[in-house]
């Protein structure tokens, strides 16, 4: 099988190629870079199976040859991006989404959309179902990626139900692991980084605000169970073991062993107080949970960070 995974430079959208050539698949990533970084492929250029096209997927999506599924990744996901480039997050979201949809009903593949937990906004309910229809405010510094996120959920299912695409979409929860970008603002590098340099960590608010951290291996078990499932409607994947942001910035401290203090500030516009998955439909469709520990996948992160620092 061939399979094109948009956003294949970044973060998730990487280790995503990695795990579909262990599997044996074809993979084509296609990514502009925008935020996905070329290092992060870098050991596959070679790789008889692996290709890499540098195209920006929403102005089109040309792929030569047959294509048996599409994964589409492709999207600025970090808190800075949302003010750095609003625009380009929601031409992804809006035209990325269509070309990639058109590819696979050009090709006759099947299709998985990545989306978020961020669909929820700043949840009512906790934890978040899929029956769940969020809590976002359309018009705030956030809206650019929940909305996007929203619309290509939308135009996913419009495209199974009118076309008779056969589609899939992951909702993903806050993921984290080695390849993410230091400075790109989500919570985990940030802390990493400035506990590892002797820093002071930055809490918004009283950091009492929870999250879920799935760690990526265990996310892209989820995501390649997804795609081998006949399952159209979304599918929650994360880790339900909710923490608080400062109990986070404690763990990573002393994982560390940082002398690192904490910081407070302002919280920003719309940061959701809440985010935990309800992963039952996972569980009951794709027999999946998450295995592996925040404490586990905290140190394993450290070390990725601690060898792109130089730091012993």
């Amino acid at each position: 099988m061939r399979v094109v995974v948009t956003g294949g430079a970044g973060f998730l959208g990487s280790h995503l190629c990695d795990r579909l050539l262990a599997d044996g698949y074809q993979v084509v990533a296609a990514d502009n870079l925008i935020t996905g970084r070329k290092i992060n492929i870098s050991h596959n250029l070679e790789h008889k199976k692996f290709s890499y096209l540098h195209t920006d997927v929403s102005e089109s999506i040309k792929i030569d040859g047959p294509v048996d599924f599409v994964m589409h990744l492709a999207s600025p996901a970090s808190p800075i991006d949302f003010e750095r480039i609003p625009i380009q997050i929601l031409k992804v979201g809006a035209m990325g989404t269509y070309n990639a949809l058109n590819l696979a009903e050009s090709k006759g593949a099947g299709f998985l959309l990545a989306s978020t937990s961020e669909v929820y906004g700043d949840p009512l309910v906790n934890p978040q179902p899929e029956s769940y229809w969020g809590n976002v405010n359309p018009i705030g510094i956030r809206g650019v990626y929940d909305e996007a996120k929203r619309f290509s959920e939308a135009l996913t299912m419009a495209y199974n139900r009118k076309q008779g695409l056969d589609t899939r979409i992951i909702r993903i929860f806050n993921t984290y692991g080695p390849r993410m970008r230091p400075g790109d603002g989500r919570v985990a590098p940030s802390f990493i980084t400035k506990a590892l340099s002797g820093k002071p960590l930055v809490i918004f608010g009283k950091g009492q605000q929870t999250r879920s951290f799935c760690y990526y291996k265990d996310l892209l078990e989820g995501m390649i169970r997804l795609m081998a499932s006949s399952e159209h409607q979304p599918v929650n994947i994360g880790n339900e073991n909710e923490i608080t942001i400062l109990e986070l910035a404690k763990t990573i401290i002393r994982l560390c062993n940082s002398k690192s203090e904490i910081i407070f500030q302002t919280l920003p516009e719309d940061d959701p107080q809440l985010r935990r998955p309800d992963t039952t439909r996972a569980r009951q469709i794709l027999d999946w949970e998450a295995k592996i520990s925040l404490e586990e996948g905290m140190k394993q992160t450290i070390e990725y960070f601690k060898a792109c620092s130089g730091i012993n």
